[in-house]
Parts: C-alpha cells; structure tokens; sequence
C-alpha cells in the first residue's frame, strides 16, 4: 500500500532536520576577526583548537572568537596552508568539539547544512544538497601552486562571512569547510577526509605542512583492458606535463606515460599521489611504475620539498 505525504508533512520533516542539525552544530561554530579579516572558524578538539580557511587568517597572528552564545575569546593562528586553504587556531576557551564525519561518504544530492557567519552575524544557516562531487579547485602562493581535489560542490547559499564556517550531513558531522563562493548560488566546500585530517593535525603539532614535490601534471585515464585484467587496476594517471629540472624529469618520466603505482600503491587521480607527498618521502627514492608504449616500466624519483 503506498501512503501519500503531503507537500506540509514533507516541507515539516525537512525542516526538522535542518533545524536539528543547526541546533547541533551552531555552538561549535565561531565568528572569527583578525586585524584584516574575517570568518568562520570550527572548533574541532577538546582542546580550544578551531579549524578555518588560510585565506580568512591571511598573515594574522591572532584576532577575536566568538561563539553563539555570545561568549568572546581571544585566538592565536597556529599555522595556516594556503595549499590545503586550511589553517588552525587555538582559542583560550571554546565549547566542546563538533563530530567530524568523512566527505569520501557524501553521494549526490545529499542534504547539507553550512554553518558560519557571514557579515559577522553568528549562528547563521543555509541548506541545501550536495551538487557535485570531485570538483577540483585550483590554489596558488606566491610560489607554488597546487589544486585541492574532491573539493564539495553545493547549492547551500554562502556568503563571504561564511568561509571557514561548517558544511554538516544530515546526522550533525562537520563532512566540509566552506571555503569559497563560486558565483550565484553555488558554493564550495573543502572536504572533511583522511587526507586534510592529516593536514589538520599536521598543522597542529608543528604549525606548518611540508610537502614533496615531483613536478608532474596528470589526469586520469583507463587503462587497457589488458593490463587492467593482469593488475585488477580499472585507471592510472596520464602524465600531461612534467616540469623541467623537476624531480619528475630527473627520473625519466616523460608526458603520455600512465602512472599506475607510487610507492607501491595504486594510483587513479591526483589526489592518490598528492596524499603520499608529505615531509616523510622528501629526499627519499620513491618507486613509480608507468605504462608507456603498452610495457610497465619501473622509475625511481627523489621528490624534493615544494617551497611555498
């Protein structure tokens, strides 16, 4: 027997849950200013620890929290990636941690809820849906460059106040970090996963990220339906470009080659060789298999640290 839910009973269980997840995230959620800017910062650790975006700190050292409540608070910045638009502060008092979740989990069309505080007004809430997923966005120093991957797509309404502030999943998980407006009614969100965990963290303990570098640009690409039956492997990476002088060209790769292993570990897109290159592989042999004209060929390279 299907039973029929009227247009009011589904608009009330909607906003049941958008309500409950704002009721839940709102007092882990921070208005942030600095001397020459401002926020929204989350607070992610027990400890006062908040995490925002790089480019709401800029080059601040500290600034002024405050909380739904209205309770303010004095910050220090403990260190900020531009790389990853992720950086953390250190809040003298801040309420309890929000639950974090894992934006690997999110599928199209999910309900998301972003928290922040745009134009300063604290507590502020949007909704709407996941639109896209692995959408890229490409960020730059003075420097370096780099694209932070799997970046999220939604159409919850963002606003300027509301970069740093939390995209959460209908359960109350902080999945996002709203990081940019994108133009009109489309916002993104760096992604809450294992990898900007490590960024978090990193930033934590020692203040800064150090990255390796190898100086290749690639995109995925399938492999032959060959070599995917002898390796189980369905895509590689397709090298387009290698920098000159780089790591990558002192190893012999070249543009075409289709990188199917890094250290050992299986390669589909940029992200699955950009989590590996982190301090711990600088200045060490890193074994690279590529498919180049139908053979699998072994390189080793020397990734050298990427200067910000």
């Amino acid at each position: 027997m299907v039973v029929a839910v009227d247009d009011a009973d589904a608009l009330d269980a909607y906003s049941r849950s958008v309500s409950s997840v704002a009721a839940e995230v709102t007092p882990h959620v921070a208005s942030v200013r600095l001397a020459r800017g401002s926020g929204s910062a989350v607070v992610f650790a027990d400890d006062g620890h908040l995490v925002t975006n790089a480019h709401v700190v800029g080059s601040g050292a500290h600034g002024i929290a405050t909380y739904s409540d209205g309770t303010e608070t004095r910050f220090t910045v403990v260190g900020a990636d531009p790389l990853s638009d992720l950086a953390v502060l250190r809040a003298s008092e801040a309420p309890p941690a929000a639950r974090l979740g894992d934006a690997d989990k999110l599928v199209v069309g999910q309900l998301v809820v972003a928290i922040g505080s745009p134009l300063g007004l604290a507590g502020s809430v949007t909704a709407g849906v996941v639109s896209a997923l692995g959408r890229s966005l490409p960020v730059r120093t003075r420097s370096a460059g780099r694209v932070i991957e799997n970046v999220i797509q939604t159409d919850a309404a963002l606003n300027p106040g509301n970069s740093g502030g939390a995209l959460a999943d209908s359960a109350g998980r902080v999945v996002g970090v709203n990081t940019a407006v994108a133009g009109f009614g489309l916002g993104l969100a760096v992604p809450i996963n294992d990898t900007t965990r490590r960024i978090i963290d990193t930033l934590t303990v020692e203040g800064r990220v150090r990255r390796a570098y190898l100086g290749v640009v690639g995109v995925p690409a399938p492999l032959p339906d060959d070599v995917a039956e002898h390796t189980g492997q369905r895509a590689g990476l397709r090298i387009v470009e290698v920098v000159r002088g780089g790591p990558a060209e002192r190893a012999g790769l070249r543009p075409g080659d289709l990188v199917l292993t890094v250290g050992r570990s299986r390669i589909t897109d940029a992200q699955d060789i950009q989590r590996q290159l982190f301090a711990e592989v600088i200045g060490t042999r890193l074994a690279i298999t590529v498919l180049r004209n139908g053979a699998m060929v072994d390189v080793f390279a020397t990734p050298s640290e990427l200067v910000n």
